[in-house]
């Protein structure tokens, strides 16, 4: 069975969206067959960071109750191996079913070997739909305080809700901002309450590859932030990584 990650914020603008698509197309490049699902009903915008938003609309919902086939599920044509489900724009979170969701993600999982979804920012419904699914979980902080309160208080939530494989991933750091602060990666650990599994630093190629509609692994592959999703990736495969920075 295929490994499931929600991939989740407690704050908006943490870049959660990107560093999901860049961990999910770095293990598709490495071979493995993934698929994203993009949970964020009505602000939906995976599409962009996977290079896929010409690729066609089949959401979950097509899939999960109105018959569709998952191997419909639209392919990236850099990285065949990763494929795509968008999120539907013509419910609510609130108005999902659970039951049709978990039954695809169960098939899924025959299919693929990791999941990813792509969680709405914040503690609402979204974010209950994708992690009463999941059973891994990537936290995605920024470095700045208001952003790790609300990563503590994800992990909090998750610990309160039984589930116990939540890690830290910190994203777009400026190492310049943490020395004139005065603060270190583990003082960011320490606060949020989760352990690491990556970080990436601040790198404008991730920007950049969006407005070019391309997957950042293709648009600059040996950028920072591409070596810490290849990291990061690495490490969820069960590699030995080292965490550069701390």
């Amino acid at each position: 069975m295929g490994e499931l990650f929600a991939v989740v914020s407690g704050k908006g603008g943490t870049g959660k969206t990107s560093v999901c698509a860049g961990i999910a197309t770095a293990l598709a490049e490495a071979g493995k067959r993934v698929l994203c699902v993009d949970c964020d009903v009505g602000l939906r915008n995976l599409d962009i960071s996977l290079g896929m938003s010409d690729s066609g609309n089949l959401s979950f919902l097509d899939v999960s109750e109105f018959g569709y086939d998952l191997k419909n599920a639209p392919r990236n044509r850099v990285f065949p191996q990763l494929s795509f489900l968008t999120a539907p724009m013509n419910r609510s979170a609130e108005d999902i079913a659970p039951g049709p969701f978990l039954e695809l993600l169960h098939r899924a999982r025959g299919e693929f070997d990791y999941l990813f979804l792509d969680s709405p920012a914040g503690v609402d419904a979204g974010f209950r739909l994708v992690t009463a699914a999941a059973d891994r979980f990537l936290v995605v902080t920024g470095a700045g305080p208001a952003a790790v309160r609300d990563a503590a208080r994800v992990g909090e939530l998750l610990e309160l809700s039984g589930k116990t494989g939540a890690r830290l991933i910190v994203n777009r750091v400026d190492k310049s901002m943490l020395g004139a602060v005065r603060m270190t990666i583990d003082d960011i650990m320490d606060t949020a309450g989760l352990p690491l599994a990556g970080i990436v630093l601040e790198d404008p190629h991730v920007t950049l590859a969006a407005a070019f509609s391309m997957p950042l692994l293709q648009y600059s592959s040996r950028c920072d932030a591409a070596k810490a999703y290849r990291r990061i990736a690495n490490r969820l495969q069960g590699f030995h990584q080292s965490i550069p920075f701390r």
